[in-house]
Parts: structure tokens; C-alpha cells; sequence
């Protein structure tokens, strides 16, 4: 191969690298821009499921459950007691979930 098709390969390389990582990251994990907070303790099985990544209807449902079975969550990391959420998933809300 000719120089310039190996630097047209690393260049394309490195184009798509840098794609990948900035489509994984998101504006509306910055603070003040773009998050839809929510109250765990308070949040109807909707908005949970609206306002949190990852979490479905069914998911949103199991977190309402569980408040309503142990009381109001004392703690974001509480979460991830509820079944079908755990660590990984907490993390990627923290930034949305406050505790009120």
C-alpha cells in the first residue's frame, strides 16, 4: 500500500474512534443542561419509566412496588435493590435522580 492509502485508512480510523465516544457521551448528563430530574420517592410509574435511561414501564413499575413495600429510598444506591436495576443502571441515572 501507498503512504497515502495508509494514512487515509488511520485517518478514517481515527474519525470513526472519535465518533463512538462522542456518541457516548450525552449533554443532558451535564449538569444544568438538558436533565430531567426526578424524585424516586415521589414519581408515578410513568414519569420514572419517561425520565430515567433504561427504565421501562415494567422496571418503573418494580421501583414503585418496592417503595411502596420498604418506604421511601434513603439512598440513590438504594436503587439498585429494586429487581431489574442494578449498579451499572444507577450510575447512569444518578446524575437524574434526587431524593426528596
Amino acid at each position: 500500500m501507498t503512504i497515502f492509502v495508509k494514512s487515509l485508512r488511520s485517518f478514517f480510523t481515527l474519525v470513526s474512534l472519535c465518533l463512538v465516544m462522542a456518541s457516548s457521551l450525552s449533554l443532558a448528563d451535564e449538569p444544568g443542561l438538558y436533565t430531567e430530574i426526578v424524585n424516586i420517592n415521589t414519581a408515578d410509574a410513568g414519569t420514572l419509566a419517561s425520565h430515567l435511561n433504561g427504565v421501562g414501564e415494567k422496571k418503573a413499575q418494580a421501583i414503585v412496588e418496592y417503595r411502596k413495600a420498604y418506604g421511601s429510598f434513603k439512598a440513590v444506591d438504594e436503587l439498585a435493590e429494586v429487581k431489574g436495576i442494578g449498579p451499572t443502571m444507577v450510575e447512569l441515572n444518578r446524575s437524574r435522580i434526587v431524593l426528596e
